[in-house]
């Protein structure tokens, strides 16, 4: 239909010179599939990545075309992957790390019929300024005490329609929707993204900090105690290892009888001991 066109908005085109010109500036290119991601989702993540990443929004077909023109090394393979809308990020930032600021930070949406609810739905009372009509069948229906006053609905008192993880039904989501309440929390995460010629699928860039962390901290510890076990003297393991070796050295004083002023009453202690229980071994008579 637009085989023969000869010019196109000022917008496609500035977005077709950008996804020429940027893969040659940055080291890094990741998509988002928008297909699962509302623009409000978007919005504060430019402000809180602003500096750090440039976002360009732009159809498979468009991208497919500026990017055919771009030499750099694994483009090919991101543009196999191109198919709907979709959002290109360009960063000098690992795209790893990019993934877990993503996962971070996560908003609350407004529902959609069908959708989880991400936390206890808690409707307050309040005054909805909602005139009365449909809207009390509704309120009735979701579950939440309503009463007329001054010409508007008022919510008679709190109450919570639905709990966490449980469904968002349509006509609840309407009446959320009204009142301002947004119990769905979204979060953006990576579909593919390019690094110096290396092309990570979105389960490559999955990284579960808090297993990570914990991981770490298990191997330092590991760490830790085989070098208080070989007696490897470190900052760290300074203090361990000389509490190690004082511990082994009063226990071969003690077992060895060498007095010393720490391990005196106890190699007393223990000579007393195999005093008596020899006395009473003398005294022992058999039948």
């Amino acid at each position: 239909m637009h085989e023969n066109r000869k010019s196109y908005p000022k917008g496609k085109t500035r977005m077709y010179q950008q996804l020429q010109e940027l893969p040659k500036k940055y080291k890094v290119l990741a998509i988002i599939k928008m297909s699962k991601v509302r623009s409000t989702q978007i919005l504060p993540l430019r402000k809180i990545l602003k500096g750090q990443v440039e976002f360009v929004s732009i159809k498979d077909k468009v991208a497919k075309k500026a990017l055919e023109g771009v030499d750099t090394p694994g483009i090919k393979e991101i543009i196999s992957e191109l198919k709907g809308q979709c959002m290109f990020m360009f960063t000098d930032m690992s795209p790893f790390k990019l993934n877990v600021l993503l996962a971070k930070n996560k908003v609350m949406m407004a529902a959609r019929g069908g959708d989880i609810a991400s936390i206890d739905i808690v409707v307050p009372a309040k005054n909805t300024g909602i005139a009365p009509g449909p809207m009390l069948t509704e309120f009735k229906n979701a579950g939440i005490p309503t009463k007329i006053d001054q010409g508007t609905i008022w919510i008679a008192k709190d109450s919570t329609p639905v709990l966490k993880g449980q469904p968002i039904n349509e006509k609840l989501a309407a009446i959320l929707g009204k009142l301002d309440i947004k119990p769905v929390e979204a979060g953006v995460s990576l579909y593919t993204a390019l690094e110096d010629g290396l092309k990570y699928s979105q389960e490559e860039m999955v990284i579960d900090v808090e297993k990570i962390r914990d991981e770490f901290a298990r191997a330092h510890q590991e760490a830790v105690s085989l070098s208080v076990e070989v007696a490897y003297v470190t900052p760290e393991n300074i203090s361990q290892i000389l509490s190690k070796a004082a511990r082994y050295a009063r226990a071969v004083s003690v077992e060895s009888g060498f007095m010393t002023d720490e391990t005196r009453e106890q190699i007393l202690q223990k000579a007393d001991a195999q005093a008596r229980a020899l006395a009473e071994q003398a005294k022992y008579t058999p039948s």
